[in-house]
């Protein structure tokens, strides 16, 4: 099925759909000059002389044992406050307010769905925009921990004095079971799973599929998944052309 045909099939299940749920991950954002963090340089460690992968510096392990190590990685790679959203989040907040899509749940930690206009926004591995006092449980917009971090290496809340963490999910670490459980409610009763900007490999997130029920299961990436045989449409290009060709 040549691409345009496959548009004007996404369109008219679009329409049809009375309650559609999209799931992003990271090609979501690439298309506002966010990288996917896994194509970042390891940085090397004179402490124990070698390099380390950017799932290991952004794991719960590095943020225990070596702090500077991984926030100096955390905040070169993981923020980028001056990127906008792109026609992706802006269409999805469209579909939002026009009532045909009920949540956006999302593995990415930047705030891009919410900038376009997005209310129900589940972030599964959390958010760049929440840093909690590992102490007080004080809580810091993204502004105010650059700002603690431009005095020090290692962020420390100006009340207590506790190691200020940002509140994503490390690796090594479990997911907001709170949030995990009302994606999971949302996909459920989802007559339509749009899938778009992941390759469907990060556990357990991918989980999430097993629990839609409904009619159509969409997935839109640039390359195949191992879950495209589930669909029962398949794109392969960029989530934002996809959305600007409807």
């Amino acid at each position: 099925m040549e691409n345009l045909e496959k548009i004007n099939q996404l369109r008219k299940i679009i329409n049809e759909s009375k309650k559609i749920v999209f799931f992003g991950g990271a090609g979501v954002s690439t298309e506002s000059g966010i990288p996917d963090f896994r194509s970042a340089n390891g940085i090397y460690s004179k402490k124990l002389n070698r390099h380390f992968s950017p799932e290991e510096l952004i794991s719960h392990t590095m943020y225990l044992r070596y702090p500077k190590d991984f926030y100096d990685f955390y905040k070169k790679n993981l923020i980028y406050k001056d990127a906008k959203p792109n026609f992706a989040h802006f269409y999805l907040a469209k579909l939002e307010k026009e009532g045909k899509l009920s949540a956006v749940i999302t593995q990415n930690i930047d705030c891009l769905h919410e900038m376009a206009g997005s209310k129900n926004v589940l972030k599964v591995h959390g958010t760049i925009d929440r840093n909690i006092c590992t102490k007080c449980g004080k809580v810091y917009n993204l502004d105010e921990f650059l700002n603690f971090c431009k005095k020090e290496e290692v962020p420390h809340c100006p009340d207590c004095g506790g190691v200020i963490k940002p509140d994503v999910t490390l690796y090594e670490e479990g997911l907001n079971m709170e949030i995990f459980s009302e994606a999971i409610r949302q996909i459920s009763s989802a007559d339509t799973l749009i899938i778009g900007g992941t390759s469907l490999i990060v556990y357990p997130a991918v989980s999430l599929i097993q629990y839609f029920k409904g009619k159509n299961l969409i997935l839109i990436n640039k390359s195949s998944t191992d879950k495209d045989y589930l669909a029962n449409l398949v794109i392969h290009d960029k989530i934002g052309e996809v959305f600007k060709k409807l």
